[in-house]
């Protein structure tokens, strides 16, 4: 990477957490701002979303089996502990967990968040846009600006091939080369994944 403080936080990093937040540090360029959903209620914005696809950051790359979860922070309606956990590499690879902390922004519409992996980003959170959400709340693209990375999500680990597809055009309407996006292999019923909250280590 050519940014001197992403380059300064890959070379610092000692952790896959650190390397993950330093793979997304990169700020924003002057692109045409990200569309963003009117309104999302956060309340059933929360739960599991099981990542079909992405345009990754680095660490995440094979990921397997990738689920990112919700929950509000105890006390707020605006404050989401995340934990994001996949395998690494194959479905019985290292069972990778991040643990960043979204901030919801106020004028947003819940849509604008900013999310912060570690205590040494200070007051900096990385940008995170829900582009995209049906009506049920069970499909969603979150996205960037800078358009460097995507994740399409579902509450199902799979989706019929006329839904993905309908996201995939989404992603490509809101700028994105889509010949970058990545699918992630998700299996479940059986060892050592049998549902997101029964994983062996």
């Amino acid at each position: 990477m050519r940014d001197p403080a992403v380059r300064l936080l890959l070379l610092s990093a000692r952790f896959p957490l650190a390397l993950f937040a330093a793979a997304l540090l990169a700020a924003c360029s002057s692109m045409e701002p990200i569309p963003i959903v009117a309104r999302v209620d956060i309340p059933s914005f929360m739960g599991d979303w099981y990542v079909l696809a992405a345009i990754p950051a680095s660490q995440e790359r094979e990921a397997y089996n990738a689920v990112e979860s919700y929950r509000l922070r105890s006390g707020t309606d605006d404050v989401v502990e995340t934990t994001y956990v996949f395998r690494q590499g194959a479905f019985d690879g290292e069972l990778v967990t991040l643990e960043p902390t979204g901030y919801v922004d106020d004028e947003g519409g819940g849509a604008r968040w900013g999310m912060k992996f570690a205590w040494w980003q200070g007051p900096f959170r990385l940008e995170y846009l829900v582009a995209w959400l049906d009506a049920d709340y069970t499909r969603t693209i979150i996205a960037r600006t800078k358009r460097d990375y995507v994740w399409i999500m579902a509450r199902t680990p799979e989706l019929p091939a006329a839904q993905y597809d309908e996201l995939v055009r989404a992603v490509r309407d809101l700028g994105y080369d889509t010949t970058k996006l990545r699918r992630f292999p998700q299996r479940w019923g059986q060892a050592p994944d049998v549902s997101p909250n029964e994983r062996a280590q």
